[in-house]
């Protein structure tokens, strides 16, 4: 299981971000959109160092081997427009992708370890955002096993076992973390079923 960052500064970010570290978290991708080499500085910065092996940049890339960060992720826009992705050497040696159709996620090449496939629910943290197809339907036609499938949109403790119960490979959560008045409580209740559900594939 991992989590996205709000899109925009939020209250008491760090400490959230340190805690949900603490308790175990896996990968925290840091997507600032909006914010400047400057602002996305000083946001890692402020993160314990020892996290920083677990943190995912979503841009300023340029950014990671100073900061000792070797995982990179590419929207889906930038990935079509990039002719060829940094070779899986340190500091880079991971690297993640957004799709929002099997047929986008079927078709990636063996650059990425895993992709988000969205929405799969009503989106919280977007207004308006929700699925134009059942993705769930869709994963039945999945036939690119080398790259994870991580569900995205709209998943929360409620319903985050029906993606690991239909094919998909784990999870990610955002606005059930950032929109939630207690986040640390959404995060351990997720990651309880997630250790649940793994626990009973062995």
């Amino acid at each position: 299981m991992m989590i996205i960052t709000n899109p925009s500064a939020i209250a008491h970010e760090i400490s959230i971000i340190d805690s949900l570290f603490e308790e175990g978290l896996p990968l925290l991708h840091i997507r600032k959109p909006d914010f400047s080499e400057l602002e996305m500085a000083r946001l890692i910065h402020q993160i314990k160092p020892e996290f920083r092996d677990q943190l995912v940049l979503h841009n300023h890339h340029a950014m990671a081997e100073d900061f000792g960060i070797y995982r990179l992720h590419f929207s889906e826009k930038s990935r079509k427009e990039a002719f060829e992705f940094p070779a899986r050497s340190k500091p880079c040696r991971f690297h993640s992708t957004s799709t929002h159709s099997i047929q986008d996620f079927n078709s990636l090449e063996n650059d990425f370890d895993y992709a988000f496939l969205s929405p799969v629910f009503k989106s919280i943290s977007k207004e308006n955002y929700h699925p134009k197809r059942d993705l769930f339907e869709e994963i039945k036609s999945r036939t690119n096993f080398k790259t994870k499938v991580i569900a995205l949109g709209g998943v929360t403790s409620e319903n985050i076992h029906n993606p690991l119960k239909n094919g998909f490979d784990d999870a990610a959560l955002l606005g059930a973390i950032w929109n939630n008045e207690n986040p640390l409580k959404e995060f351990k209740l997720c990651q309880k079923i997630v250790l649940s559900h793994l626990q009973s594939q062995v």
